[in-house]
């Protein structure tokens, strides 16, 4: 009976209900690519944080005994995450594979010349300087390279700041937008529910004098808040969903092979259903929020 009420209330004034729809729309389509953003810019940094960022080229005379104690002290460093042992055949081989589209470079070289190596992730980017400096330190390391550096060792202390600022202002500045944007849905949702009951005002005090309950006046003003935040959410979130679906292929092979985006299909649409969820609930407690907070205005 109440959202029968509601929807009656809603083809009265289409406009009212345009207005309120298309805010709401913005404000979760805006949402929707932003929580995709911030979980992007994540997998970069978790990307550079999981994979053998720091690798050690070993001289050519060292022993294994050497090579051993090095690879078990680093074991034991608590900074240090996963290691592993690349010999001089593993490193031709990489090379091949990198170089496939051209046979020929491969046969030009021999795995004489490629050096052995120790790869190793760091837990935490902020230790990549101290971690450095400390294995270039080492008598069997012959250089060191850091692979989330593009300009060199000398930049390793721009990439990890770079890298974590990057992400901290995509979150605050996202998370800014997405609040300004659902403040401006409030007011509107407020507004328009405000007039809403100022048509009805008449309608209003008779109920009061027949006795009608404060939840029986509300009900209908409260779902009709509720259709068009469920409205607005579903149509900002499937408007993102089109946008999506037509640019991720181009945006995974671009940042290939940083898994920038979930590739299976199922991931990719658990994720965006987790964030449809989510905008769900945020939109049906605006839609609560002000409609309470109009009612309870114009019933003074």
């Amino acid at each position: 009976m109440h959202l029968k009420t509601a929807l009656s209330y809603i083809r009265r004034s289409p406009f009212q209900a345009m207005a309120a729809v298309s805010v709401l729309s913005l404000t979760f389509f805006i949402a929707t690519l932003l929580a995709v953003l911030i979980y992007a810019s994540n997998q970069v940094l978790v990307h550079f944080e999981t994979r053998p960022q720091v690798i050690a080229f070993l001289k050519d005379e060292a022993t294994t005994e050497q090579i051993t104690n090095l690879q078990r002290k680093l074991s034991g460093d608590e900074r240090v995450g996963d290691i592993s042992f690349v010999t001089k055949e593993e490193a031709f081989t990489i090379y091949k594979d990198a170089t496939s589209d051209n046979p020929l470079l491969a046969e030009l070289v021999s795995p004489s010349i490629f050096p052995a190596s120790l790869e190793f992730s760091l837990k935490d980017l902020q230790y990549a300087r101290q971690v450095v400096e400390e294995i270039k330190q080492e008598a069997i390391v012959e250089s060191v390279g850091f692979t989330a550096s593009i300009g060199g060792e000398d930049n390793l202390n721009d990439v990890v700041e770079n890298l974590k600022t990057a992400t901290l202002y995509i979150r605050i500045g996202g998370i800014s937008l997405v609040a300004i944007l659902t403040g401006a849905s409030f007011l509107v949702l407020m507004v328009v529910i405000g007039l809403r009951i100022t048509t009805r005002k008449n309608e209003i005090e008779i109920l009061d004098l027949l006795g009608a309950t404060g939840g029986f006046i509300r009900a209908p003003v409260v779902l009709e808040a509720i259709v068009y935040s469920i409205i607005g959410t579903l149509i900002g979130w499937i408007v993102a969903l089109i946008l999506l679906l037509y640019a991720t292929p181009s945006i995974i092979g671009y940042f290939s092979p940083i898994p920038i985006l979930p590739k299976n299909s199922l991931d990719f649409f658990l994720l965006l259903g987790l964030i449809f969820l989510a905008e769900l609930i945020v939109g049906v407690l605006i839609a609560l929020g002000g409609s309470l907070i109009a009612v309870s205005r114009a019933r003074r």
